[in-house]
């Protein structure tokens, strides 16, 4: 900064507005002074500036799963409005690990970041709670609280389960299969809620909904489920599946392929969350489709209003999911 003053002709405490408070240098001075940092390569010092304000210009954000593409879709909307208040989004993936998230959250803690946003394994974990009273605002994300004592972002996942096997039921079908994870995560459990909410709205008991239960959500389990339904006797083979993620729609869809089921004349297929590549298989998925950008755009806001409002009451914003409708499912007749 010395150096740049020096070149510049100007003072240090100049030097120190442009960079800091740029509205209190004149446009003409504070053009010199910033080509002057352009011809000298000019780089700040990100972590002396972090000393001196005890908090750097970082949000982070803790992912439940990498490997799916639905949360790197919300990271890109926290990215965006990240970027348009001149901070920074790190990305840490916890895999649905305890252990993993807790080591990401100690370590975010220790950088002094801005804002952690995250989609924690359990929403109700107490490290949330210390974390925020530790002086590190939390939001969290696609998870709900029973308690107000945080930010939080949402989908109404029963009312997702819940249009995607009535559409199902519309097309004709009456044996459907629920190829989803464990219910103790949060998303699954509703999904199911919804999609029996839709048996009964059409009179049909829970017993039609078939549970094919997966150890995780990933394509893999998708193509073993497929597998499963496969060797089901015929007269009570299911004749459609709601998958509680698309993931899992696109591994069903490849072993529909392998095994010779048609889609959907034989198995019609609904998935969750509408990523990219459902409407880019072979076969193009109905999916219930969740407005992921918007998702992370606006728990990255609430998050940058929780560290500059003095007086900042939380919100729970839930949105409202669609069905987008493609080939994978239709009428039987």
């Amino acid at each position: 900064m010395k150096d740049v003053a020096a070149a510049a002709g100007v003072s240090l405490g100049t030097v120190s507005n442009v960079l800091n408070r740029p509205d209190r240098v004149s446009p003409g001075t504070r053009a010199k002074v910033e080509a002057v940092m352009a011809e000298l390569r000019f780089v700040r010092n990100e972590s002396a500036r972090q000393l001196r304000a005890g908090r750097s210009r970082v949000l982070a954000y803790v992912m439940l799963d990498g490997r799916n593409p639905f949360f790197t879709d919300v990271a890109a909307g926290m990215e965006e409005a990240a970027g348009a208040d001149d901070l920074s989004l790190f990305l840490c993936n916890s895999a649905n690990l305890p252990g993993r998230e807790k080591a990401y959250l100690d370590r975010l803690e220790e950088q002094r970041v801005q804002g952690i946003l995250i989609t924690p394994a359990d929403p109700d974990s107490p490290l949330l709670d210390e974390i925020a009273r530790r002086g590190t605002p939390v939001v969290i994300v696609d998870r709900t609280r029973d308690t107000a004592t945080h930010c939080s972002v949402a989908v109404d996942d029963v009312y997702g389960g819940e249009i995607a096997v009535r559409h199902l039921i519309e097309q004709g079908h009456d044996r459907i299969a629920f190829v989803g994870g464990q219910t103790a995560l949060g998303q699954v459990r509703d999904r199911r809620e919804g999609a029996l909410r839709a048996l009964a709205e059409a009179g049909l008991g829970p017993d039609r909904l078939i549970d094919i239960t997966s150890p995780t959500l990933t394509v893999a389990d998708g193509r073993n489920a497929g597998e499963r339904l496969a060797g089901l006797p015929a007269p009570i083979r299911p004749t459609a599946a709601f998958c509680v993620n698309d993931l899992l729609a696109l591994g069903l869809l490849q072993a529909c392929a392998t095994l010779r089921v048609s889609v959907p004349d034989d198995l019609a297929i609904v998935g969750y969350d509408d990523i990219e590549f459902a409407s880019a298989a072979a076969v193009p998925l109905t999916s219930v489709r969740q407005p992921r950008h918007q998702l992370g755009r606006t728990a990255a806001e609430l998050l940058m209003a929780e560290t500059t409002e003095p007086a900042h009451e939380h919100r729970q914003v839930i949105f409202t999911p669609e069905l987008v409708v493609r080939a994978s499912t239709r009428r039987r007749e």
